[in-house]
């Protein structure tokens, strides 16, 4: 499977996804748009896989390759290409659909419980997985629904957890990727480590790598699964739908120092 890997910061890569996909043989590309390395077209790749940042979908003044990438996503997965986005990549998502992204009430940050639907009950991915599923957050943005969209999974303060859009393009608003190492990483960029202590107080980081140390195998672990369930998803539709050409391209863009 060609698959092209959208990152948007060096310390946010896919985790244990990239590592069922090398498992699986797939071909990855990986494009760290933050550093100006430029799209390329969609129609070359039989999956995309977008990940976390520290910027909102929002900022397309200060960061203009945020438009490109929106307008790639969008074609590609009205297109039937499978896509697979975590927190800023389901974010990218919904916004590709034509649905608002937006500050949430506060930063959700944090080992947290989300809850599935009903519909998740039934879902390709969720389905089997506990009903109230821990999961690893860190965002301050939230988003409506895309038209047509299916939710499966909510939370109190951010109800927007994880959707569905067709048959195979899913957003996580979630982590379950990373490892304590990835999330210590995160704390070494001095504006995550100030925005973590701003949010929940002075010696955070290092409670919340203990935390995620002592869970992480339960979150990789799930991780593996829904994960895995999207790959064969996605190899049983693109083996019958062929993809759609494209008009699609993208200029090189530099990064906004």
């Amino acid at each position: 499977m060609r698959t092209l890997v959208l990152q948007h910061i060096s310390c946010e890569p896919p985790g244990v996804y990239e590592d069922v996909l090398l498992e699986r043989g797939a071909t990855i590309l990986r494009v760290e748009l933050d550093e100006g390395e430029p799209l390329p077209g969609w129609n070359e790749f039989d999956a995309l896989l977008a990940m976390g940042g520290p910027m909102s979908v929002n900022d397309e003044a200060d960061q203009p390759w945020l438009i490109d990438e929106k307008r790639l996503i969008g074609e590609a997965v009205r297109a039937g290409i499978p896509f697979f986005g975590a927190c800023l990549g389901a974010q990218l998502l919904a916004a590709s659909l034509g649905a608002r992204v937006y500050p949430g009430p506060e930063p959700e940050i944090g080992l947290l419980p989300v809850c599935l639907t009903d519909a998740a009950a039934g879902d390709p991915l969720f389905a089997g997985l506990p009903r109230e599923l821990l999961t690893f957050q860190w965002h301050g943005d939230t988003f409506d629904l895309p038209t047509g969209a299916e939710l499966l999974a909510t939370s109190p303060s951010y109800p927007q957890q994880a959707f569905r859009w067709g048959r195979t393009a899913y957003g996580l608003q979630f982590h379950l990727e990373l490892s304590a190492q990835m999330a210590t990483e995160w704390g070494d960029m001095p504006a995550y480590a100030k925005a973590l202590e701003q949010s929940l107080g002075p010696g955070s980081l290092e409670k919340l790598v203990e935390a995620l140390g002592r869970r992480a195998d339960e979150l990789r672990g799930h991780a593996r699964s829904i994960f895995e369930r999207w790959l064969d998803l996605s190899a049983a539709v693109s083996q019958r739908a062929p993809s759609a050409p494209s008009a699609y391209t993208a200029k090189p863009r530099l990064k906004n120092l």
